[in-house]
């Protein structure tokens, strides 16, 4: 890693390198959900019943990849706030260990989701005619855990070392790989749920190879070491510690989405089920910028937050800030203006057409301001913020959105839930906002 880089390049191009390769490459990994729904939900055997299946697998490959992310996340903000710190011997155990964790976590999540799949799946509102569907899908994404938590772990020391081409290479050829296979799988060869899982967890393989290769290679300027991959319990204890907040923001993304499946099901059955993934799809293709955008300054606010340059911090934030909220009107106006036809890039049947056209706009009401919050409530991963971040990670999908859920069911039903997502919006907007500008005042003092 170029230190010099990180602490005085001039903050917008240094900005730009780390993000956009980030935000190509999440673009392009966001497709391994949405292909596979696309493919699934117009082929005619499969269609509604297979999305829904999908639909009620998705909160369990959400806790993976919360795994995954407590090792890369955890760890490369830990590494990057060592080498900030100048201690470079710290930040090379940092990343040998955050990768045995993840290989940890990656064989566990196998063993024990295999055991518990089909009562798994009932809980998480899988109906007697979605289960199959199911089964047949996460029996062998879950085959698949060990590459997505290395991948991940991986994709996050590459952008901490200043490398984001390399974590965008290799979203780019697990993603590549899981279209032309979902193509071939699903449609030459007809089969089905399987094929799409097959074809998930092929580009995950990949993508696992491609960072393994950086981990230990020539690429990376600072590469793993034997001796590296030593467990030491302080270091396993801060790279969890750290990692907790985008662990517990994947985990309130699970079960947010239980809650909302086991609503869905009450109100709408499994056609609203259907529809509100297609919904989800969307929301994950139209947030990965902005978490490509959180993933370059991460490292840069790391960075500079240890080397005490505030300054810095700040210009940071602010370009962020700008920049996300741009990208979230794009993405607003883009959907309230063609609603049905992004529904109908998934399923062509006229219920969910009809429903999905009238929920997507009601889901996606307050997105510009989305991009301000998550800029700001990562500002406290990248400090070492735990408390904070983990709080507002939990704000909007678990203390804010769940109540808001169950209580509007209640009296709305079906249209309950899709009012409640801006209401939480807005809140956690506020929320966030206030304790940012707060730190950022004691962060100006600091620096003078």
């Amino acid at each position: 890693m170029d230190d010099n880089k990180m602490g005085t390049k001039k903050i917008l191009p240094l900005l730009v390198e780390l993000s956009i390769p980030a935000m190509v490459g999440l673009l392009v990994n966001a497709i391994y959900n949405i292909v596979d729904r696309m493919f699934i939900g117009n082929t005619a055997d499969l269609g509604s019943l297979g999305l829904a299946g999908i639909t009620v697998s998705y909160p369990v490959t959400l806790v993976l990849m919360a795994l995954g992310l407590m090792c890369g996340v955890g760890g490369s903000t830990r590494f990057s706030i060592s080498l900030g710190a100048k201690e470079e011997d710290d930040a090379r155990i940092y990343q040998g260990n955050a990768l045995i964790l993840a290989v940890f976590f990656g064989l566990c999540f196998t063993v024990f989701g295999n055991l518990f799949l089909s009562p798994l799946l009932k809980i998480l509102g899988a109906s007697n005619q979605v289960l199959p569907y199911a089964k047949d899908y996460l029996g062998i994404i879950l085959f698949g855990a060990f590459f997505q938590c290395v991948a991940l772990c991986g994709n996050n020391f590459s952008r901490a070392q200043g490398n984001a081409t390399n974590s965008m290479i290799s979203q780019l050829i697990g993603a590549c790989f899981n279209i032309i296979f979902d193509y071939i799988l699903i449609i030459l060869c007809h089969m089905g749920m399987q094929g799409a899982a097959l074809a998930t967890i092929g580009g995950q393989f990949l993508s696992m190879v491609w960072q393994l290769s950086y981990f230990f290679g020539k690429r990376s300027m600072i590469h793993v070491t034997f001796p590296d991959l030593k467990p030491r319990f302080h270091h396993i204890y801060m790279i969890i510690k750290t990692g907790t907040p985008a662990f517990l923001l994947q985990m309130a993304s699970s079960v947010l989405n239980i809650v909302i499946n086991g609503t869905l099901g009450t109100y709408g059955g499994d056609i609203a089920i259907s529809t509100v993934g297609i919904i989800t799809s969307v929301q994950t293709l139209v947030l990965m910028p902005l978490v490509g955008i959180t993933h370059g300054q991460q490292p840069i606010i790391s960075y500079n937050y240890g080397a005490r340059q505030y300054n810095r911090v700040k210009e940071t934030l602010r370009y962020t800030i700008i920049g996300a909220t741009a990208i979230a009107i794009v993405g607003f106006l883009f959907i309230q203006c063609f609603p049905g036809f992004i529904i109908s890039l998934f399923n062509s049947e006229e219920e969910i057409i009809e429903l999905g056209t009238n929920a997507i706009r009601i889901w996606f009401t307050l997105l510009p301001i989305v991009g301000c919050q998550m800029m700001c409530a990562n500002f406290f991963q990248a400090i070492g913020k735990v408390t904070y971040s983990s709080f507002l990670n939990l704000l909007r999908q678990c203390v804010l959105l769940i109540p808001l859920i169950l209580i509007l069911s209640q009296f709305i039903g079906l249209y309950g839930v899709l009012i409640a997502v801006p209401i939480a919006d807005v809140l956690a907007f506020i929320i966030t906002i206030s304790l940012w500008y707060r730190e950022i005042k004691k962060l100006g003092a600091e620096n003078g």
